[in-house]
């Protein structure tokens, strides 16, 4: 007897870790009776159809969610006519809270296991394997002849860690499985969710099960042998209990390997002081967290049944940002109750004011199960009847200003979160009243331009922020390329210098300060001491020194001069000297990825 177990991932780089996680809970005797198989949604839906049928499965389970529900649905149509007599089974948020709806739809489907799914599967491939049960007995289960008794919640406790089981064949010499190499690898120390935020399905049951530190700490120290990249805990909730986050916080910092990424979803408002100061003595790079604000204003958070103390979470964003060490990953969410356009952009402007490495601008997702679902009509919220069942218009926020969020969304996801304008920005903000303001100028100006049809290449960005910039402050123009060009050389060490970044570099006295500076590098070691062995000229294509008129590095020290007469905003342009920056890329910050950048020295020209 051969199943099946299907998943159908957003990306390649994801993995699904509840089939991975199905197959351990089987066990030793069942788990040779248990294949996997993971595609992506990107994949040709008959390449998918191709595999299966090629592994001609007895049956078939498929992991549904909103992102790939639709390619399943598919598959479900097509795979009766190839595999008649392969039972198919789904389970997965996506059909949990609908399962007699779906087997309706898709008469084809022998049954769905709603909810927590490791016992159910194993007690149903018990079943498969001698018959022993009839599937009316199981628990967990809808069948076409309705549902079975609900089963208890799982100890979290008793689930095996399932990147320790499997197949021996899928080791590799690197250590992981196979199947996670180059993948992001999710870790669960907890199931539920102390709150009720009314999107979301964790509020259904406030009950949290905690894996025992112990146990996670071993867990955790098989990731930092094999020096997995990022674990992203999917806990809805990591620090809604302060012994548990203090516990493994307070390990895999004792226990750092250098190299190892941990994900943390968090309530900022909660964290306590110790927490706070054990964060701040990780290593950079080591710590990521994503802090869910949604929305500052009041009478939202009321609607969507969130506590949040703004004041307290303010003050722990920037506790944490003190430190200079962990990512910060905020969101927000359009289309709540009671938010209107200027309700959403003072939100924008107090979270941005906050300074997050990312700004997630994400639109709600009106999702089967969650009790804002049966709030719809009451908030007047349209939203797509196909996943991702997202908000189309509600009482407070029409479509087209829906649409024009969206294209504010795409400004700040090419901008702000690329990180790749990070002097910029901050000089370009200045000519607008407020943030939110300068990226709805933008997005209207990519709109004019027809940008958002023919989307610019990377480095064309660039140019189309000056070209944006010298439209709302045209007098400041040399200051707007100095600081592109310094963004551009954090970035990488481009070797087809851009046009807007001028001609400067190519000056005889600037090109004889740049030779004689690596030729005295090459002697001296003074700024690169780590390229013992290379020669000047090789000094000079592996970093780049860029000269510099203005302190682009500090935008905050550059002088603009308001003029009354026409209320221009005028920088002023007495020449300060030259100054070059020294950009070093085999020397990069582990949280920002930018090159160690030394200022070297100004001389006048």
């Amino acid at each position: 007897m051969r199943f099946l177990l299907a998943a159908v991932n957003a990306k390649y780089i994801h993995s699904n870790p509840a089939v991975y996680s199905l197959r351990a809970y089987a066990g030793e005797d069942l788990q040779p009776h248990i294949d996997l198989a993971e595609y992506t949604i990107n994949q040709e839906m008959q390449d998918i159809l191709a595999d299966i049928y090629n592994r001609r499965p007895d049956a078939l389970g498929f992991s549904c969610y909103i992102w790939n529900w639709n390619r399943i649905r598919e598959l479900l149509r097509e795979l009766p006519k190839l595999l008649p007599d392969t039972d198919i089974w789904l389970g997965g948020p996506e059909v949990s809270f609908d399962a007699p709806g779906i087997l309706k739809s898709f008469p084809q489907v022998k049954g769905v296991m709603v909810g927590e799914g490791e016992a159910t599967f194993r007690e149903l491939m018990q079943w498969y394997v001698d018959a022993e049960a009839l599937p009316e007995q199981i628990p967990g289960l809808c069948l076409p002849s309705g549902y079975t008794p609900q089963r208890e919640l799982l100890d979290l406790n008793k689930l095996p860690f399932l990147y320790a089981a499997g197949k021996a064949e899928e080791s590799e010499a690197a250590g992981l499985l196979a199947p996670f190499a180059n993948r992001i690898v999710y870790y669960e120390s907890s199931r539920g969710c102390p709150y009720r935020c009314s999107y979301c399905l964790s509020a259904i049951d406030k009950r949290v099960r905690l894996r025992e530190p112990e146990t996670v700490k071993r867990e955790l120290q098989f990731f930092l042998d094999k020096q997995v990249a990022r674990v992203k805990f999917v806990d809805r909730t990591f620090n809604c209990d302060h012994g548990h986050a203090m516990a493994i916080w307070q390990y895999i910092h004792e226990h750092d390997n250098g190299v190892t990424n941990f994900h943390f979803e968090i309530e900022a408002d909660i964290l306590r002081e110790d927490e706070i100061a054990l964060l701040n003595r990780m290593r950079p790079g080591q710590v990521q967290l994503e802090i869910g604000v949604q929305s500052v204003h009041l009478k939202t958070l009321q609607a969507i049944c969130r506590r949040t103390d703004l004041e307290r979470l303010e003050r722990a964003v920037a506790d944490i940002h003190r430190g200079h060490n962990i990512h910060q990953h905020l969101d927000l969410i359009a289309g709540l109750p009671y938010e209107n356009y200027e309700s959403f952009a003072r939100s924008f402007n107090r979270v941005y004011a906050m300074k997050p490495q990312q700004l997630q601008l994400g639109f709600l997702k009106v999702l089967k199960g969650a009790p804002i679902a049966q709030m719809a009509d009451e908030f007047g919220i349209a939203y797509l009847d196909e996943p991702p069942y997202e908000v189309l218009y509600t009482n407070w926020l029409s479509y087209e200003e829906m649409l024009r969020l969206k294209r504010i969304e795409e400004m700040v996801e090419r901008y702000y979160n690329s990180s790749q304008f990070t002097h910029t920005l901050p000089f370009l903000e200045r000519v607008f009243d407020h943030p939110f303001a300068m990226y709805e100028a933008l997005a209207d100006y990519y709109e004019e331009q027809g940008f958002f049809v023919e989307s610019p290449a990377r480095a064309h960005r660039y140019e189309l922020l000056l070209e944006f910039a010298l439209k709302w402050d045209g007098a400041n123009g040399d200051i707007y390329r100095e600081l592109l060009t310094y963004d551009l050389y954090l970035r990488e060490n481009m070797k087809s210098r851009p046009e807007f970044a001028g001609h400067l570099r190519e000056q005889p006295e600037v090109k004889a300060f740049i030779r004689e500076f690596f030729q005295r590098e090459e002697r001296e070691r003074r700024f690169l001491p780590s390229y013992e062995g290379y020669d000047w000229k090789q000094l000079s294509r592996m970093t780049h020194l860029e000269p510099f008129r203005y302190t682009v590095w500090n935008p905050a020290d550059i002088t603009v001069c308001t003029h009354p007469a026409d209320g221009t905003d005028r920088t002023d342009h007495a020449d300060a000297g030259m100054q070059y920056v020294l950009f070093d890329y085999h020397d990069r910050s582990p949280l920002t990825g930018e090159a160690r950048t030394q200022v070297i020295e100004s001389c006048r020209i």
